[in-house]
């Protein structure tokens, strides 16, 4: 079977792996074939945050042909944080709801 092991270690950065394995391998077999697990130090088979095909996956999930696996990163920033920053950067009047689009519109009408 053909498949696709894909790994970000950084944003804007991939790396992916075609293989080829036998039938019946499942995403544990697929990671230790490519050799991710040993380009990747850092990595840690048992902590994998895994999906196929954006589902998320364990490492003994059984594969099928052209399957794709996505090894993910944890969040750096939670994202109700980051929005909370944004928000204050750009200030109440200029955000959402809250800004005014057009000269004398009520604000959150914007039209």
């Amino acid at each position: 079977m053909k498949i696709t092991v894909i790994y970000s270690p950084v944003a804007r950065q991939c790396r992916q792996w075609h293989l080829t394995v036998p039938s019946g391998s499942n995403v544990k077999q697929a990671l230790l074939a490519c050799g991710v697990m040993s380009e990747f130090s850092g990595l840690c088979l048992e902590t994998l945050l895994l999906g196929v095909w954006r589902k998320t996956c364990n490492l003994e999930q059984l594969l099928k042909e052209h399957d794709r696996i996505e090894i993910y990163r944890p969040l750096s920033v939670d994202p109700k944080v980051a929005r909370r920053e944004r928000f204050v950067r750009q200030g109440v009047k200029s955000a959402g709801l809250f800004a005014n689009k057009r000269a004398g519109a009520k604000a959150g009408y914007g039209g």
